[in-house]
């Protein structure tokens, strides 16, 4: 296997069995795939089978996964030790208590696990070599609002930990907030007088702070529109709401995945039901819409930035497609590969 320095390596998760009649997939696991960094072809290296890996984290040389399933089908997190050729060990497992895991984040050697159908976060401590404690903190959210179909109950859908390193944000699509948790002395405990209202019917669900923690673009999946959180007198309100979609699009909105870049000037965020991906240039805290970029394939679940700002790696769940772009200095997004090769691909870790 070359592994040259003109190459980075990555990992894909993929849908292995479908959760409904009309979602899921039937991929391989996680794939470790490669990166040529001067022609911009992805290839696919091997796959370790693990059930609906939907999300996967990397930390110290180790990749967690979680199994989302329903919580009658034993959902658990999993670890994996990186081996030299990328390829991946088992470490060892731990059940979930809750359904429908979707995100996995790490925080000072513990783990966070969104659950998005029982509407939960849980927190496992992390031991020696990579291995999963049990859990020790599960904190169960309430509530619901005005979407009867999609908000009548609480849906966690991504933990995402604060610049500073403590605090951890929830995004809950069902109940139309974001929970605030801190983490202090390997205890999280909840802040619910800082947690942040999203407008009514929005939904949030993944969100990203600017390098300064004073900002945050929270990607509403049910409308589709962006939200921005600014941060003042110790917390953060809700300022104002931006289109995401283009005006022509008539169809029902499915917001999914937003980053930003890593010189801070700009925004992208994907919707699935036209599979696009908007592009959003930041200016004195204001976004100025300069393109859309439109896939050409089908469910636009999530894309990823590399860490050197470079390349934008997107996955397109049911056109079983992974697709490269280049980032320009402007921001916009030119394709230079795509690949059938991961089958059902819906999320992208880097190292």
């Amino acid at each position: 296997m070359d592994l040259s320095n003109d190459k980075l390596i990555f990992f894909i998760g993929s849908y292995t069995e479908m959760l409904t009649p009309n979602f899921g997939g039937s991929g391989k696991g996680v794939s470790t795939v490669s990166l040529n960094l001067n022609s911009g072809v992805i290839e696919f290296l091997n796959a370790y089978m693990v059930r609906n890996p939907a999300y996967l984290t990397a930390n110290n040389g180790y990749l967690y996964a979680v199994t989302e399933v329903e919580d009658i089908n034993a959902p658990k997190v999993s670890s994996f030790k990186i081996l030299d050729d990328f390829s991946l060990k088992f470490v060892n497992e731990q059940p979930l208590d809750g359904s429908l895991p979707c995100h996995i984040n790490t925080v000072n050697n513990n783990l966070l696990v969104a659950c998005y159908g029982s509407g939960n976060l849980v927190f496992f401590p992390l031991g020696a070599k990579g291995t999963i404690l049990g859990c020790s903190h599960n904190f169960v959210h309430k509530g619901k609002s005005i979407n009867k179909d999609r908000q009548e109950a609480p849906h966690a859908h991504q933990a995402v930990v604060h610049p500073d390193g403590e605090r951890v944000f929830v995004t809950d699509l069902g109940i139309d907030k974001i929970k605030v948790y801190r983490l202090k002395e390997g205890i999280l405990e909840g802040l619910p007088e800082k947690d942040i209202s999203i407008p009514k019917g929005n939904g949030p669900r993944h969100m990203v702070f600017n390098t300064e923690g004073n900002l945050c673009y929270v990607m509403n999946e049910l409308t589709g529109k962006i939200a921005i959180l600014k941060y003042k007198e110790d917390k953060f309100y809700f300022e104002k709401l931006y289109d995401a979609l283009p005006a022509s699009f008539t169809g029902v909105p499915s917001g999914s995945a937003i980053r930003i870049h890593p010189n801070g000037a700009y925004l992208y965020a994907a919707n699935r039901t036209v599979d696009v991906i908007t592009i959003f240039e930041i200016k004195n805290e204001e976004l100025h819409m300069l393109a859309y970029q439109l896939t050409n394939g089908k469910t636009l679940r999530e894309f990823n930035i590399t860490p050197d700002g470079n390349w934008l790696i997107a996955c397109l769940q049911d056109s079983n497609e992974v697709i490269n772009y280049a980032i320009t200095a402007s921001g916009l997004l030119e394709e230079k590969s795509r690949t059938n090769s991961i089958v059902s691909p819906v999320c992208v870790c880097f190292l």
